[in-house]
């Protein structure tokens, strides 16, 4: 199988076909290469600035990419922002307990996305939303988020993995990645909001250098402070939750994204939120793959906060496919 052509797949990963690094707003004189990468609150303000959506008029908002960004948009990306817009028209005592989406074509990090929301029902406990995310007139994504008012009910949950190094033990993926700066790519100039700390060894390493593992956990946190909204750290958490999911597949081969391994990009993706969380709080990503066949790898994550609460469920298809070994195309 030849390596896969971005514009055939619906919405490139993170360190997987991202393309280059690209300046989004060619206003402030410099390019994506001489502007210092953002990390820290630094970063996570530009998190914030790009989930700030703009209301073009009742249901309509408009969303843009970070200054220095891949120049296809990060799924996540669009999955949170969506998320934002969707929030926006619900009533504040409903919050977020699902959201199921589509990728369905790649968006140009250089344009803003128009977010247009359906009210699809507003009902007595439960608000249902649709949003569909456009660039140059064509759907690129799509989701349905459904709200809730906060009820009293039974309450239960499978226990968090005990065999896991606190993330305090655990070196940074810069750490990690610092014996391969051939690796980096796009990586190395992207704003880093999220600090992610693998308990093995990320995808991105060169093939050969990882173990088969069936599971895949990580730490995350918002690398710096976010403000007290729930809507705002349940649209961080879904930004996270798409940026090393789909490892998960990789993970069980001891395949590696990039040169020699593969690229690939999300299909679908679908999020429960069970408790609240704050995402600028380490929390627990456990991960695994069920099943991948015809090109396309099935996985499946729980996050859990530090204290042990499992406060949301991932499940994610995506497209994934050989690279060849001289493929331009970084991991980013």
């Amino acid at each position: 199988m030849t390596e896969p052509a971005i514009d055939e797949g619906p919405a490139p990963r993170a360190g997987a076909g991202l393309g280059p690094a690209v300046e989004t707003d060619p206003g402030t004189g410099t390019g994506a290469d001489e502007q210092p990468r953002l990390v820290g609150q630094e970063a996570v303000d530009d998190l914030l600035r790009i989930l700030d959506l703009e209301q073009l008029e009742l249901d309509i908002f408009r969303g843009v990419s970070p200054r220095v960004a891949p120049m296809w948009v990060f799924g996540g990306q669009v999955a949170g922002q969506a998320l934002v817009a969707a929030g926006r028209t619900v009533a504040a005592d409903r919050f977020v307990h699902s959201l199921h989406a589509y990728f369905v074509r790649p968006g140009n990090s250089t344009k803003p996305i128009v977010y247009s929301v359906e009210r699809i029902r507003d009902g007595a406990s439960f608000s249902v939303r649709r949003v569909t995310a456009i660039q140059h007139g064509k759907p690129i994504f799509f989701m349905s988020a459904s709200f809730h008012a906060t009820e009293e009910g039974l309450d239960h949950q499978e226990p968090m993995p005990q065999d896991v190094p606190p993330p305090e033990q655990l070196p940074t993926l810069a750490e990690r990645l610092a014996p391969y700066p051939e690796r980096l790519g796009v990586w190395a100039r992207v704003p880093q909001s999220i600090d992610v700390r693998y308990v093995g060894e990320p995808g991105f390493v060169p093939r050969g250098d990882r173990p088969a593992s069936p599971r895949q956990r990580v730490w995350m946190r918002v690398d710096g402070t976010l403000p007290d909204d729930r809507l705002v750290h349940a649209c961080a958490l879904t930004y996270a939750s798409d940026l090393t999911l789909l490892d998960a597949v990789l993970s069980t081969h001891g395949e590696v994204w990039g040169p020699g391994g593969f690229g690939g990009v999300s299909l679908d993706h679908a999020l429960w939120f069970h408790r609240p969380v704050r995402a600028d709080e380490w929390f627990l990503y456990d991960c695994l793959s069920p099943s991948a066949s015809g090109g396309r790898g099935l996985a499946t994550g729980r996050m859990f906060s530090a204290d042990g609460r499992h406060v949301a469920t991932v499940v994610q298809e995506g497209l994934l496919r050989p690279t060849s070994p001289s493929a331009t195309d970084q991991v980013g």
